[in-house]
């Protein structure tokens, strides 16, 4: 087909596919001798290329979604990112955002790298994407996918997307994943280092431990303090500081008469908090 051949139609036919600009359909058609399909992946390199040559942007502004199974066995967190606070506010890249995460839910996605190799609507999430880079303009990517697998889990999104929590449960009853958001709450709102003391990671305890030790040496009312008593006060400010950095023996934000933990076992008294993950933009 020649240029002359290419009418406003078949240009606004790829605009509405594609969401590209007319004078970048136009030149993917003329490019492509009028071929629709060489035309979308003539618009899909470009896509790619813009993505390459705005690689060293940075993009802290965009969309997370959390979502669960239906039967709230599986939770997933999907970090669609891009450059500005505009582009994420938009009702259509929400969406896009929503249909990644709805194909991770349904092909039971593991990694990041299966998602972006995932089919959405006959391509893959990856092209998918760069299509959107084509037709904004800004650098846009896949910046982060988190699963969790537990007897249940609930979801949680705090913020106009701006943060997803998951949270895994020992048990899946009604009352337990409404407690499950209540506890997803709490950990958007004051983010735990880990679920309790004995799940603190080992880097963290001696990290911590030495801060404190370190502390307590240089505490002038401290000077001949025996290292024995040293160890004591550190050890004292150290469940001090677990007290108020991990989730079950926190208290709890909607009653602060009663912890995290106090509260669950109020709803289940075998129900526990298995694991979760907190995702956070910027």
């Amino acid at each position: 087909m020649s240029t002359a051949t290419i009418t406003a139609a078949d240009i606004n036919k790829l605009r509405q596919t594609t969401g590209a600009g007319m004078m970048d359909c136009r030149k993917a058609l003329v490019e492509s001798d009028g071929d629709f399909e060489k035309a979308i992946d003539y618009l899909r390199k470009k896509g790619q290329k813009v993505a390459a040559l705005r690689s060293d942007r940075e993009a802290k502004e965009g969309v997370i979604i959390a979502t669960t199974t239906a039967d709230n066995k599986t939770g997933y967190i999907v970090t669609l990112a891009c450059e500005t606070d505009f582009v994420a506010k938009n009702a259509d890249f929400v969406a896009f955002a929503q249909s990644i995460a709805a194909i991770a839910v349904k092909n039971n996605i593991k990694t990041l790298e299966e998602l972006l190799a995932a089919q959405l609507d006959g391509v893959t999430v990856s092209d998918k994407i760069n299509d959107q880079v084509a037709r904004i303009g800004e650098k846009i990517q896949l910046a982060r996918f988190e699963r969790i697998d537990a007897e249940g889990v609930a979801a949680y999104i705090h913020g106009a997307y701006r943060m997803g929590v998951l949270v895994g449960l020992s048990k899946n009853s009604p009352a337990v994943l409404e407690a499950g958001k209540d506890i997803a709450m709490q950990i958007a709102a004051m983010n735990p280092v880990a679920v309790d003391p004995d799940s603190v990671p080992a880097d963290v305890v001696v990290r911590e431990k030495a801060i404190v030790t370190e502390q307590i040496k240089n505490d002038p009312k401290m000077a001949g303090k025996t290292d024995e008593m040293i160890d004591k006060i550190a050890v004292g400010k150290l469940n001090a500081f677990f007290k108020e950095n991990t989730l079950t023996a926190q208290a709890f934000v909607k009653d602060a008469s009663k912890t995290v933990g106090d509260y669950l076992k109020g709803v289940d008294a075998s129900a526990k908090v298995t694991q979760f993950k907190r995702v956070q933009l910027g």
